[in-house]
């Protein structure tokens, strides 16, 4: 993140430095694209860029943040709403359970959309979520508070 700054308590976030990342090759599977994970993470800045590559995601509620989904390019399908089956808590990395996210493998009842470039897509807070793609597709992703 060569041009990006800190000013004041603010994040200036460059598009110099967005197109560089839009650059690096899609690889297999569902990653946040570095340096602006690692950028975001210190700066605490709810931004990231996923890129997913022939990928099916579990499908999730937060329940205490939206997402903010807008995609880049690709093309990539949401489920949204309906009910999990068999719901899970999130565990961590570190084996701590996180209760602000639930987790399951499938969900009834959903509706499916199709994210392609230039669209934009709100989930609130405890709406269950999840999203697939058999090509790759990246998408922002910005965290906002219930």
């Amino acid at each position: 993140m060569d041009k990006s700054q800190q000013i004041a308590g603010c994040v200036v976030i460059s598009a110099d430095d967005i197109t560089s990342l839009l650059k690096q090759e899609s690889k297999e599977g569902k990653r946040e694209l570095e340096p602006l994970k690692s950028f975001s993470k210190m700066t605490k800045v709810p931004l990231n860029i996923l890129e997913d590559t022939r990928v099916v995601s579990e499908f999730e509620v937060h329940t205490q943040v939206g997402d903010l989904w807008h995609c880049i390019d690709g093309e990539v399908t949401f489920t949204l709403g309906g009910e999990l089956i068999d719901p899970q808590i999130k565990i961590g990395k570190d084996g701590i359970s996180d209760e602000r996210e639930i987790r399951a493998t499938s969900v009834r009842g959903g509706v499916e959309n199709v994210l392609r470039a230039g669209d934009w897509l709100w989930v609130p807070p405890g709406v269950p979520h999840g999203h697939h793609t058999d090509r790759t597709g990246r998408l922002y992703i910005i965290k906002i508070p219930g």
